[in-house]
């Protein structure tokens, strides 16, 4: 029988990724049906079928290789997909999508993803995650400028807890936060409904002009900056889970449904840092604990899929940023050990952290790949000239 002392941090923890995720990217995914022209109606389908494929993705890979393994939406992929459907039709919309899932699926039976993935050394891949997550671990702090009541009980909160009872540390940061939040008035319910909408199924059509405008460059970008670096954390975070088969798993489910409006399911990696940190559980072989139950969040959240925008609104952003931000720490600290405690490596891990957590942009591609770019080409320079 299990300790009920240690599965709660694991529990929380799995709330606090899913709370995380859906409040930093849900509004762009709702942006970005909104362009393709769909009615709030198909929206809020959209979102029940994307909750449940993440949920129904993550317990199923976390309970198989008993292993935390979070799946999450492409967060890149829906801003490029909300700045791209512009005049492309509801169903060329469902078409991308289905392309976009197939070039998945068939990256994972191909085996050629897995290849590229096995070429990152694990230094960069802890500094490329450090890198993901520093700007998470500055709003921690930066809302302390205009939230200073609500951000620094919460600080304070989380100092004495994690000094006292460490592994209760973001529980008290919780419930304190959520306590001034309610008492400051910060907690806005009058719109919050509760309700359940069913996924819509919205025949495809395919022109080679929206796939290889839009469908191409979604690909790419979803591949780049959001599975790449899933991957990677989990490499970071002590979890080589073989890449082809959470490929084929993830990219076959998306295609299943992407007619009812799931777009992608990917690999996540700042949500998974929380449910891979060792305040979700002190054992590393326990941790997929937090991720099913992350899993069983996530078909929470698709079952009342029409609420979720209203349920965000309703939460003080800056309690959710900083929530996120003291979440990770622990994840950030064991990153930046594991990237610079190389000397010979150093250099190029450093490349990577700075590329990026500068969050610059290229060609549409986010700053985690480029950070892997950039340091991968420092770290074969510097090891060619040593060996020569």
């Amino acid at each position: 029988m299990r300790n009920p002392s240690s599965l709660f941090p694991a529990v929380l923890a799995g709330f606090v990724a899913v709370l995380v995720g859906y409040a930093s990217s849900a509004a762009i995914v709702w942006q970005a049906a909104a362009t393709a022209g769909a009615s709030s109606h198909q929206i809020a389908g959209w979102m029940t079928a994307l909750g449940l494929g993440m949920g129904v993705s993550t317990l199923a890979l976390s309970l198989w290789y008993r292993a935390p393994v979070l799946t999450a939406w492409s967060t890149p992929g829906a801003a490029l997909l909300a700045t791209s459907l512009q005049g492309v039709t509801l169903s060329e919309t469902i078409g991308v999508f289905i392309f976009a899932n197939a070039l998945i699926l068939l990256c994972g039976l191909t085996g050629l993803f897995a290849r590229l993935m096995k070429i990152i050394p694990h230094t960069l891949a802890a500094a490329m995650l450090a890198g993901v997550l520093l700007r998470f671990g500055l709003q921690a702090f930066s809302n302390l400028q205009d939230h200073f009541l609500l951000c620094g009980s919460m600080l304070l909160a989380w100092l004495i807890a994690k000094a006292i009872i460490p592994r209760y540390a973001i529980v008290a940061t919780l419930v304190v936060g959520g306590f001034v939040a309610w008492l400051g008035g910060d907690i806005v319910t009058d719109e919050l409904m509760f309700s359940v909408v069913m996924p819509e199924f919205i025949a495809p059509t395919f022109t080679l002009t929206t796939l290889m405008s839009v469908g191409l460059p979604f690909f790419l970008v979803t591949m780049a900056s959001q599975n790449a670096p899933g991957f990677a954390t989990m490499k970071a975070s002590g979890y080589p889970v073989a890449v082809s088969p959470l490929m084929i798993f993830t990219g076959g489910l998306a295609l299943l449904f992407s007619p009812f409006g799931v777009y992608s399911i990917c690999i996540a990696a700042i949500t998974a840092a929380i449910c891979q940190s060792p305040d979700a559980h002190p054992e590393a072989n326990k941790r997929w604990l937090a991720a099913a139950a992350a899993g069983v969040f996530y078909l929470l959240a698709g079952i009342f899929g029409g609420s979720i925008t209203a349920l965000m609104a309703a939460l003080p952003l800056s309690w959710i940023q900083t929530l996120a931000g003291l979440a990770l720490l622990g994840t950030m600290g064991g990153s930046l050990f594991q990237a610079l405690q190389h000397e010979t490596e150093r250099d190029a891990a450093l490349v990577t952290f700075l590329v990026t957590a500068s969050g610059v942009t290229l060609l549409g591609i986010g700053s985690a790949f480029w950070g892997l770019i950039a340091g991968g080409i420092c770290y074969a320079v510097f090891s060619h000239f040593r060996r020569a």
